[in-house]
């Protein structure tokens, strides 16, 4: 059996393991449900080899335990500044730096076993996922490129495809034990799906970004579903897109400068699948003889698939949003506040 060592000087796992034992019974049990296999090995075999916790060593790891989780929640809160600022009054510049560090570094440990998502095939992870709680699912989500998201949310069971929308938009920061959570029940699940840079983020921005890119059809259902539950939310979601169908009420002039940026192609395939009125709103802005020759274009595609006219728009609506970042023309003024789905 191990002897008695100062708190300074053991390991992460020592502590761990003290930690557990002190917590009881009970609460060890539900921690447990959170540990991968090895984790709960390694602790296991160290709670084993304890043999002795006098009551200074027990008050000095729950301590440590203690402020640990005090700048988790100030992180989460208010992020690095904010929480060091408090910790700062409550334990001095050297506590507060140790501290900090302790926990940044923990997160990005947690953060690397979510690292696997981005290279992941979608309707594998979609399997992977889709008997996970919809906060699970909206984390694994955001952890996305919009292009990954918008495949996996489209291969999920319609009703929990919604539920998560809506969890990731209202999400904002994400606390280090929901991400320490999710990674330990989907990291053996995913190691084997390929590595990527982390990306994460959540919000009525995210979800929006998301959707633009999704099918129509889908799109449509999951906001009309979170406008019965949640009017408000469906609203900021609505606000936040932008779609094809939009640049009917895009004036003159601003599609003027789109049209003569975009690819003549990518255009009359867009336009195929358009609005009566949007078509007429785009022809008008052409000369006569660009509109003539639009439309012969357009005739002369045949039938087009629709996934190939979503995605010919969805260029159209990049295209437009980036000369918008340029200042080259108006997508939305301030005062609109009506959305075209």
């Amino acid at each position: 059996m191990s002897t008695p060592t100062a708190p300074a000087a053991m390991t992460g796992l020592r502590k761990a393991a003290i930690l557990v034992v002190l917590l009881g019974d009970e609460a060890a049990s539900a921690l447990y449900h959170h540990l991968s296999e090895e984790d709960l090995r390694r602790v296991t075999a160290e709670i084993a080899e304890l043999e002795y916790i006098s009551p200074e060593m027990a008050a000095r790891v729950l301590q440590e335990y203690h402020r640990l989780t005090l700048t988790q929640q100030y992180l989460a809160q208010g992020g690095p500044e904010y929480a060091e600022k408090l910790l700062v009054k409550a334990f001095g510049q050297a506590g507060a730096q140790s501290l900090l560090e302790q926990v940044m570094q923990a997160q990005e440990a947690q953060a690397h076993q979510l690292d696997t998502l981005q290279k992941a095939d979608p309707q594998q992870l979609a399997k992977f996922i889709q008997g996970e709680h919809p906060q699970t699912i909206a984390l694994v989500l955001a952890h996305l490129e919009p292009k990954a998201a918008s495949a996996v949310l489209g291969l999920l069971p319609e009703k929990v495809r919604t539920q998560a929308v809506k969890r990731l938009a209202r999400m904002q920061q994400f606390s280090p034990e929901m991400v320490h959570r999710i990674a330990t029940v989907l990291h053996t699940k995913l190691e084997s799906l390929g590595e990527q840079k982390r990306r994460s983020y959540g919000g009525v921005d995210a979800v929006a970004e998301l959707l633009n890119r999704m099918e129509l059809s889908m799109t449509k259902a999951m906001l009309e579903t979170i406008e019965q539950e949640d009017t408000q939310l469906a609203v900021a979601i609505r606000n936040s897109m932008f779609t094809f169908e939009d640049l009917v009420e895009v004036p003159d002039a601003s599609i003027r400068e789109l049209l003569s940026q975009a690819d003549k192609k990518t255009l009359a395939v867009a336009m195929k699948g358009a609005s009566e009125q949007l078509k007429a709103h785009l022809l008008k802005s052409m000369s006569s003889r660009a509109a003539e020759i639009m439309k012969e274009d357009m005739e002369a595609l045949g039938p087009i698939r629709s996934r190939d006219v979503h995605q010919a728009q969805q260029e159209v609506v990049n295209l437009a949003r980036q000369l918008e970042s340029q200042g080259k023309l108006i997508l939305k003024t301030e005062a609109e506040e009506s959305y075209v789905v």
